[in-house]
Parts: C-alpha cells; sequence; structure tokens
C-alpha cells in the first residue's frame, strides 16, 4: 500500500472529526517539540499539536469509539448531497460555500483507500493466471491471461528472428512474477494507490473538451466536479464489494446507480439538457475507458518493473 497515499489520506481523515484536542496541555505548557509555552490548543510556533498522549488502553479505545461516531459536523452535510443531490453540492462549492463542505480532494484520497481496502476483502481483482506444467499460480492483477507454453513458442520464434530489447524485458520480468506472484501483486496493489489519482486530470480534460464551447467554465470547475463525481463511484464501487461477498454477488445490481448519478450530477452542475448530457456522458465514458486502458498498461509495466528481473 503506498505510504505517500496513506499519510495524506490519514491526515485528510483528520478533517473529518472534532479539531479540539480532547487532552490538550494547559496554556503555558512548553510544547513538547519545539519548548515555546503554549497560548491555545496548537503551538503557535512549530504548529504541533498541545496535547498528552500518556494515556491508558482503555482511554484510547475510548476515543477512538467516540472518533467514530462524533464526525465533524461537514461529514453529515456532505454526504447526503453526495448521493442525493451531486449538482447542487459541486454548484455550491463553485460558487464559493465551501465552508460547510469536506474538501473533495480529501474526499477523494479517503475514497481511494476505501476503494482498495473494501476491493481487497473478496479477492475482487481479477486474477492474472499463469498456467503450465500441470501447475496454475494466481497473481493478483488485472485481467490478463499468459500461457507459459504460449510464452515459450514465442520465445523459440523470437530466437529465429531475433528478439527486440522490449521483448526481453517483459520475458524476464513475466519469469520472475511467475516465480513470486505474491510480490508482484504487493507491486501492483502499490503502484494502484499512486496511479488512481491520475483518474482526476483524465476526467477533468475530457469534460474541459466536452464543454469546450462553454467558456465560463473553467479546468478547476471540471476538478472539482470529477473529485465529488469520482467520490461518489468509488463510495458506490465499495459498497458493491462489501455486497459481493454474500453468496450470489447482489451487489452487482448496484452498478446500475453509477451512469443515474452521472447524468443528474452533470446536469445540476452544468445546466445541460438531457440530450446534451446524455452524449456528454456517452464520450466521457469512452475517454475514461481508454484513459483506464492507458493507467492499466502503466500499472502493469510499473509493477513487472520493480520485480526487477529477479
Amino acid at each position: 500500500m503506498s505510504q505517500e497515499l496513506e499519510a495524506a489520506a490519514a491526515d485528510a481523515a483528520g478533517g473529518f472529526f472534532s479539531r479540539k484536542p480532547l487532552h490538550g496541555l494547559p496554556v503555558g505548557t512548553p510544547c513538547p517539540n519545539c519548548e515555546t509555552p503554549l497560548e491555545g490548543p496548537w503551538c503557535h510556533q512549530c504548529g504541533q499539536k498541545g496535547e498528552d498522549y500518556h494515556r491508558s488502553i482503555g482511554h484510547l479505545i475510548t476515543e477512538a469509539f467516540e472518533g467514530l461516531t462524533h464526525f465533524d459536523g461537514r461529514f453529515w452535510r456532505t454526504m447526503p448531497d453526495l448521493v442525493r443531490r451531486p449538482g447542487r453540492l459541486t454548484r455550491a462549492y463553485l460558487d464559493g460555500r465551501r465552508a460547510p463542505q469536506i474538501p473533495p480532494f480529501r474526499l477523494f484520497l479517503v475514497v481511494v483507500l476505501l476503494v482498495f481496502f473494501t476491493g481487497g476483502l473478496g479477492g475482487s481483482n481479477t486474477n492474472f493466471v499463469v498456467t503450465g506444467g500441470g501447475r496454475e499460480q494466481v497473481i493478483s492483477a488485472p485481467g490478463v491471461k499468459i500461457s507459459v507454453e504460449e510464452r515459450a513458442a514465442g520465445a523459440s520464434s523470437r530466437a529465429q528472428t531475433g528478439q527486440s530489447g522490449f521483448d526481453h524485458w517483459m520475458e524476464v520480468r513475466a519469469r520472475a512474477a511467475m516465480r513470486n506472484p505474491e510480490a508482484f501483486g504487493h507491486s501492483l496493489h502499490a503502484w494502484g494507490h499512486r496511479l488512481a489519482v491520475l483518474a482526476l486530470p483524465i476526467a477533468a480534460g475530457l469534460l474541459g473538451l466536452l464543454f469546450l464551447t462553454r467558456r465560463r467554465f473553467f479546468l478547476f470547475d471540471h476538478l472539482i466536479f470529477s473529485m465529488h463525481s469520482l467520490s461518489f463511484q468509488g463510495l458506490l464501487l465499495s459498497l458493491v464489494f462489501l455486497a459481493n461477498l454474500i453468496p450470489g454477488k447482489p451487489g452487482d445490481l448496484l452498478l446500475f446507480a453509477m451512469p443515474v448519478h452521472l447524468f443528474v450530477h452533470m446536469r445540476g452542475t452544468y445546466g445541460t439538457g438531457v440530450f446534451g448530457t446524455l452524449w456528454r456522458m456517452a464520450l466521457l465514458l469512452v475517454g475514461s475507458l481508454i484513459g483506464a486502458g492507458v493507467i492499466m498498461v502503466i500499472l502493469m509495466l510499473l509493477g513487472l518493473n520493480e520485480l526487477g528481473g529477479h
């Protein structure tokens, strides 16, 4: 799991909860970090929270439970609108009414972690299956099947015609992935967290092209729309993963809510008509699939490269 994204999301999640330290040090107490006398909940010199962390495990468990049940008021203002009135949520942010909302990028980061977490609970990733010699190894990777026999035949053919540098690079690392599928899976998982952020500029760029003739919309507007839209899709996908832990996979039915939500969101944010929304949605879907394909290819190459051919 990407440490960079985890750290960012952990900081982001902190914004969901109460901002006042529960065990703040008294005013005038030297800051534990820089020893500057505290004048409030945070040190005005270094910015560290003035809080006493020397507490029993019982206190820590109690505070964790309180943190999970007492969300910042912005959570309860943001989530209902994100689900039921996404256009109003995005328009309010773009019009400057931002204080009552969870910052869009913060929300997006937390949802990315949630998707990867729930997706891993039931092995929701399509398997990368390598077969040969009567054995089968399963690598957690997006839907690629490689037959050892086919690869051997291809290698023999390339030996006769001359193997390119890239073919050799691929073959060496594919063999390394077959020898160590667990390391390959971990590599894909870590890079998947990092590359997930690329969905934002791709979606915003596509929206910029789709609304090129509407001069009152800017790239910033499309980025905010993309953060809110992808956050909802991620939350819904997480719910699908959880529901599909039940036999029969009833969660798949929830996927029909994705285009409905996008339609409502786009009309509410951009003020487009029914036809204008539908054709933009269709082109956005095609462009998103192409972008997702490019990201998946990059993910596979990065995952293989990290193995180093060992």
